[in-house]
């Protein structure tokens, strides 16, 4: 029993085993699916792929272990053959290009690792407060609940720096990150992943910054300071846990003491 190369595009291959090869183990499959991988460069190719049943984890052990690294999910797709009379169905894409780095080298192994293992969205959040201890909250245009100013840190961009530059882009503020008050971890919902939001504290401000807000329309609707049961009335529930137990962080550590290691919660609960 041997893997298969089949010719997809100009330089572009396609690697497939039979069940019965994988049922041989991983390390009888994985080392023929390596070898065919390796002669189908000497022959040439530039790119091979194998298409995986995201339901056979096997197969994509397989697939892992001979050196292809995980590029994502192709949706509806024709089967692994390219047979158009089946089912369009889900299929994993794994891949390697000639000049990868060799697996071998530490880099490689590292950047393989890298293709497959789990990554989760990180949102960097700012809370910001005002004399009379209200919090800086925005009205957004993509939803109906209020949040704190922030977003998405982008990939290799320090999550503090990320606030930072989110403020930034959407009111035009240059506010300075303090030190992290909260990590509080977001469950899946509403067709998002889970992800782990951090809450920076952004000091006391003077009312008046309002004044030199100029919002990124395309995401702020309005810019306001709310005391505590505002934000209880303005917010998703669990933004308003969020920014309470942010708020109970900031009481716990006064600035001018250690402030010791940031409060944890999942959806604003400890």
């Amino acid at each position: 029993m041997r893997a298969e190369l089949t010719s997809v595009a100009p330089g572009v291959v396609r690697v497939s085993w039979p069940p019965a090869l994988q049922e041989q183990g991983l390390k009888v499959c994985s080392e023929e699916v390596r070898r065919v991988v390796e002669s189908a460069f000497k022959g040439g190719a530039t790119r091979v792929e194998t298409h995986v049943d995201p339901d056979d984890d096997q197969a994509q052990r397989v697939a892992t272990f001979s050196g292809l690294m995980r590029e994502g999910v192709a949706r509806g797709v024709a089967d692994a053959d390219g047979e158009v009379d089946r089912p369009a169905t889900d299929r994993v894409v794994y891949a390697r290009l000639v000049d990868d780095t060799p697996l071998e080298d530490p880099d490689g192994f590292r950047t393989l690792l890298n293709s497959f293992l789990p990554r989760k969205r990180a949102i960097s959040q700012l809370l910001v407060r005002d004399g009379d201890d209200r919090v800086l909250l925005c009205q957004l245009t993509y939803k109906r609940d209020h949040d704190l100013p922030g977003g998405v840190v982008e990939v290799g961009e320090s999550p503090q720096l990320a606030v930072a530059r989110e403020v930034r882009e959407e009111l035009a503020l240059d506010l300075e990150p303090g030190r992290l008050l909260l990590t509080d971890w977001l469950p899946p919902w509403g067709g998002w992943d889970d992800a782990l939001c951090l809450v920076f504290d952004g000091g006391v401000v003077d009312a008046s910054v309002l004044d030199d807000v100029v919002r990124q329309e395309r995401e702020i609707r309005s810019v306001a300071f709310h005391t505590p049961a505002e934000v209880r009335e303005r917010c998703a529930d669990f933004t308003a846990r969020r920014v309470e137990a942010a708020l109970a962080a900031l009481r716990a550590a006064p600035p001018a003491a250690d402030p010791g290691p940031a409060a944890y919660t999942e959806s604003g609960r400890g």
